[in-house]
């Protein structure tokens, strides 16, 4: 809503920022900690995520300025012996004409996306049913994830980079690579693609790092801990959805091995900002108490 909101008011980017980072930190001090406000907690931080990753292309001209096409190219060809994977499997496998089985199972993987990592966590804080709080996953669970999201964010503002459909699309590259989920959506959804598109592509080129790819490898990881059913669950979705993103020209590998990496930089970083971490929290549970009597 407050997207909208905020292009009809003329809302400044850096006031629309400190309104969604403002969120979860009131609500934490607001009500006491119970598994409801945490979820709760996640869910805010998600919304100021929707919210942040557009605001680069508020001003697309001045964004495009700094966008960031060839050095991907370069590093996929590397990988892909003189030609960018994307293009070798759209080749091997899609239908020059139109959308095939795979084309439209993979378009679904890659559209359950917007669901499997919540779920996952879902998932996770129906685990922790019956233990004791120091026991439970939740929380640890939705603060890696939710970092994943802010960091890979953080990114998108950095370095605003052209996934390759893009790039192929303005003859940046030589290789033909098509966005085979937009060919299967027309079909799939018929006369509500076009909204569905302009709500999903808000930035096109927030595209380094994948967060697709590694809020996904994410998931995997801390359904891993839950047990092995599900982490191979878990691990099989998050491979499956790498292979599709790069075939259906969503992403370059380089863009997936960086999602990969940021995830395990947050599991691997958590000791290191676990002191500021647990200064933060002390505070906001000195204030949560101050303000529920």
């Amino acid at each position: 809503m407050l997207p909208a909101l905020r292009r009809r008011l003329g809302l400044h980017p850096a006031a629309t920022l400190a309104i969604a980072a403002a969120g979860p930190p009131a609500l934490a001090v607001l009500k006491p900690r119970t598994r409801t406000r945490d979820v709760a907690l996640y869910a805010l931080q998600m919304w100021g995520f929707t919210m942040a990753h557009e605001i680069p292309y508020d001003d697309p001209d001045a964004l495009r300025e700094r966008l960031r096409i060839h050095y991907p190219i370069r590093f996929d060809r590397a990988i892909g012996g003189g030609e960018l994977p994307n293009a070798r499997l759209q080749r091997a496998l899609a239908d020059p004409a139109e959308p095939n089985v795979l084309d439209r199972l993979l378009s679904m993987v890659h559209w359950a996306w917007f669901f499997v990592p919540h779920l996952s966590l879902v998932y996770v804080l129906l685990r922790d049913d019956g233990l004791p709080p120091s026991q439970r996953r939740f929380p640890r669970a939705a603060r890696q994830m939710a970092a994943t999201y802010d960091l890979g964010c953080a990114g998108y503002f950095a370095v605003p980079t052209a996934p390759p459909w893009w790039a192929a699309e303005h003859g940046y590259a030589n290789e033909n690579v098509r966005r085979l989920m937009v060919d299967v959506g027309e079909r799939v959804w018929g006369d509500a693609w076009p909204k569905l598109y302009d709500s999903l592509g808000g930035n096109p080129w927030a595209a380094m790092p994948s967060l697709h790819f590694g809020s996904s490898v994410m998931a995997a990881a801390l359904l891993s801990e839950t047990g092995p059913i599900a982490g191979a669950l878990g691990w099989t979705y998050a491979a499956t959805l790498g292979f599709a993103l790069v075939y259906l020209g969503e992403h370059y590998v380089t863009d997936l091995a960086a999602g990969a990496a940021l995830a395990a930089a947050v599991r691997g970083g958590e000791p290191v900002a676990d002191p500021v971490v647990s200064r933060a929290s002390a505070l906001i549970q000195r204030l949560e108490r101050i303000a529920n009597g």
